[in-house]
C-alpha cells in the first residue's frame, strides 16, 4: 500500500502531466482563435441593370482589406468579405443580412445597398444589434430622422441634403447667368429620388427665387423605356432639367434622349451623370451636361486620390465608381476603429467610430469625419462641372463649400424636427 506522501505526490504528478498535456492541446486552440477570419457580411446589388453598384463596391472592400490583410490583420486574423445578392429587392436585403449574421458568421454588415435595401437592411440590424456600416444609401433621413437611426449603424457615403445644397448652388449661378426660369425634373419613384430632388427643389428656389417648376416625371427604377417622360418633357419646354437617375437607367435616358434632340432644347442637370461607368456608357457622350461630380480620378485633385484609382482599374480592369470611394472608406473607417480597440466587438467599435476622423484622398481637405451626433459622414468631397466626351470627361469644376453645407443642414434639421 502506497503511503499517504507518496500518493499526494504521484497524484501531483498526474496533474501536472494532465495540466501539461492540455495546454499542449490549448496552444494550437488559441492559434486558431487568433487566426479564424474576421467575416465582414456585404448585402449588395450583384445581379440585373444596376449590378455595377454591387461589383464595384466589393471590388473596394476587398482591394482595402488586402492592405489591411497584407499587414498582418488584427492580430493575425484577417478579413474575409462575403457578398450576397439581394438583386435589388428590399426583402432579400433584410433576409441576406439576416443570414449573414445568424447562418454565415459574420461579426459585421457593410451594407452596400441602394437606399431601397439600406432602410430593410437598417431594421435588422436595429433587432440584432450588429455594427453595420451604409456605403450606398444616400436617403438623408437614414441617419438624420432619430426615428430611424439605430445605435450600432453609421453610413459612409454622400448624404442628399449636402448633395442638395451644393446641387443648388450651383445650379442657381448658371440659371442667373444664362436666365433660366423654367424648370423640370424627372428622377426615379423610390426613397432616394424623391429625397434627392424634393431638396433640390427647394434649395434651388431658396437660392434662385426666379425658379418656376413647370412639371415632375418619375419614371419607375429600373425603367427600361423613357418615352412617356420625355413626351412629357418636350411638351412641358422647359428651360432647365433636373434629374436624380442613375447608373444604367440615366444611361438609357440620355441615348433615348439624344434620339429627340432634348439636349439643343434644354440644359440637362444630372447629379449622377460623372461617374466613369455611366460616362463611358452612354454611346455618344453630349458635352455640356451639368454634374456632380460622383467619381473621377481628377477631383480631388490629388496624387493619392489619382494613384488610387490607377490602382483599382490596374487590379479589376474598370474604373471605380462613386461606390467604390464609398465602400473604400468605409473600410477605411472599420480597419481603423479595429486598430484602436484591437477588438471586433460591435459596441467597442461603434463607441470609437463616432466622431473619428481619417485621413483619405476623397476628402475636401484630406480628411473625412464620422460625425458623432447622426453617425453620417462629413468633409468628402463634392463638386459640379460640365462633361466633355473624351477624359477627363468632367470639367470646370468647382468645389462644395462646407461651412455653408454645414450651415444650411442645421437649418433643414430643425425645421425637420431632428434635433
Amino acid at each position: 500500500m502506497a503511503t499517504s506522501s507518496s500518493h499526494h505526490g504521484t497524484r501531483r504528478r498526474l496533474l501536472k502531466g494532465a495540466a501539461l498535456a492540455a495546454g499542449t492541446l490549448a496552444f494550437p486552440m488559441i492559434s486558431r482563435a487568433q487566426g479564424k477570419p474576421i467575416r465582414i457580411g456585404v448585402p449588395t446589388i450583384l445581379s440585373g441593370r444596376v449590378a455595377q453598384l454591387g461589383i464595384s463596391s466589393r471590388n473596394a472592400l476587398e482591394m482595402e482589406a488586402e492592405k489591411f490583410n497584407a499587414a498582418g490583420g488584427l492580430g493575425g486574423r484577417k478579413i474575409e468579405i462575403v457578398a450576397r445578392d439581394s438583386k435589388g429587392k428590399p426583402d432579400e436585403a433584410a433576409n441576406n443580412t439576416r443570414q449573414l449574421i445568424n447562418s454565415e458568421g459574420c461579426e459585421i454588415i457593410i451594407s452596400a445597398e441602394s437606399s431601397a435595401g439600406a432602410f430593410a437592411v437598417q431594421e435588422v440590424i436595429r433587432e440584432l444589434k450588429v455594427l453595420c456600416i451604409h456605403t450606398n444609401s444616400e436617403t438623408s433621413s437614414l441617419s438624420a430622422d432619430p426615428k430611424i437611426r439605430v445605435p450600432s449603424a453609421f453610413r459612409v457615403a454622400r448624404q442628399g441634403i449636402h448633395d442638395a445644397i451644393v446641387s443648388a448652388s450651383h445650379a442657381a449661378k448658371i440659371a442667373k447667368a444664362k436666365n433660366l426660369k423654367t424648370w423640370m425634373t424627372c428622377s426615379p419613384d423610390y426613397a432616394y429620388g424623391r429625397d434627392n430632388t424634393g431638396l433640390f427643389v427647394e434649395y434651388l428656389k431658396k437660392f434662385y427665387p426666379q425658379a418656376e417648376i413647370v412639371g415632375e416625371a418619375w419614371p419607375k427604377l429600373f425603367q427600361a423605356d423613357y418615352t412617356e417622360n420625355l413626351t412629357k418633357i418636350l411638351q412641358a419646354k422647359p428651360q432647365a432639367l433636373y434629374s436624380a437617375l442613375w447608373a444604367g437607367d440615366l444611361v438609357s435616358f440620355v441615348d433615348q434622349s439624344s434620339i429627340y434632340n432634348l439636349f439643343a432644347q434644354t440644359n440637362l442637370f444630372a447629379i449622377n451623370m460623372a461617374d466613369y461607368t455611366t460616362l463611358t456608357a452612354v454611346k455618344n457622350l453630349p458635352a455640356g451636361i451639368h454634374s456632380a461630380t460622383r467619381y473621377i480620378k481628377t477631383f480631388p485633385a490629388n496624387a493619392e486620390n489619382a494613384a488610387w484609382a490607377d490602382a483599382y482599374k490596374g487590379k479589376y480592369k474598370d474604373f471605380p465608381t462613386n461606390w467604390s470611394w464609398e465602400n473604400a472608406t468605409a473600410m477605411s473607417f472599420l480597419t481603423a476603429a479595429m486598430k484602436k480597440t484591437n477588438a471586433t466587438e460591435s459596441s467597442k467599435l461603434a463607441d470609437v467610430l463616432r466622431g473619428m476622423k481619417i485621413k483619405t484622398p476623397f476628402g475636401a481637405d484630406g480628411t473625412i469625419t464620422m460625425r458623432a451626433e447622426d453617425q453620417t459622414t462629413i468633409g468628402y468631397a463634392l463638386g459640379w462641372g460640365t462633361t466633355i466626351p473624351k477624359e477627363p470627361y468632367v470639367v470646370e469644376i468647382q468645389a462644395g463649400d462646407w461651412n455653408a453645407i454645414l450651415e444650411h443642414e442645421a437649418q433643414w434639421k430643425k425645421k425637420m424636427g431632428y434635433v
